[in-house]
């Protein structure tokens, strides 16, 4: 690896460093978010050097060309983020909102839905507690540092027509090809608040 590494001129070394420290801080990168996409194509490139240097750490780098997505996964759960119990029924209604609109879509453009959407949802879901703006805006800047979600002009206020781009990179936090067992693990969630 130092080998490959020593190959690497003074601008790639930076930027190796430097994607280094993105993936183990956000966990993602989204070939679909203007920030990331030359650090998307640079582990591309490297990706040899990368599985090495990872892997040292106990990590392993999950590269999916298609999706232009990169994930960062640990080899135990110590790193993992806890997540409260809004910020993953919210997380899980982004999923759903994605795969509902893919449909209409392809997995080359942008799926863009509006706060409102969420917020629909949210209630269609019939989740006891309404969901506030506060916490909405929290989360919703939890998952765009994760490279997630990007939301179009969110400073300080959140209005119903926010725009939410929702990135493939969702698709890798929440592995699965049936919808189904994402309104499952929605319900058992909400469930297990009622008892």
């Amino acid at each position: 690896m130092l080998n490959d590494y020593e190959q690497l001129n003074q601008t790639q070394k930076n930027t190796f460093k430097n994607v280094c420290n993105e993936l183990l801080s956000n966990t993602f990168l989204c070939r679909d978010k203007a920030d990331n996409k030359e650090n998307f194509y640079f582990v591309l490139s490297f990706k040899g050097l990368f599985d090495e240097f990872f892997d040292i750490l106990g990590y392993s780098i999950e590269l999916d060309q298609a999706l232009g997505t990169v994930m960062l996964v640990g080899e135990t759960s110590s790193n993992v983020l806890k997540l409260k119990r809004d910020d993953t029924i919210i997380l899980l209604i982004l999923r759903l909102l994605y795969s509902e609109n893919l449909k209409e879509t392809t997995i080359n453009n942008n799926i863009i839905v509006n706060v409102e959407d969420i917020q629909n949802k949210y209630n269609y879901l019939e989740v006891k507690k309404r969901l506030n703006k506060t916490d909405l805006v929290k989360a919703l800047r939890l998952f765009r540092k994760y490279n997630l979600i990007e939301v179009v002009g969110l400073k300080d206020a959140l209005v119903a027509n926010t725009k939410v781009v929702l990135l493939p990179t969702l698709l890798c936090a929440i592995k699965t090809s049936d919808i189904n067992e994402v309104h499952q693990t929605i319900s058992n969630i909400v469930s297990e608040v009622e008892d």
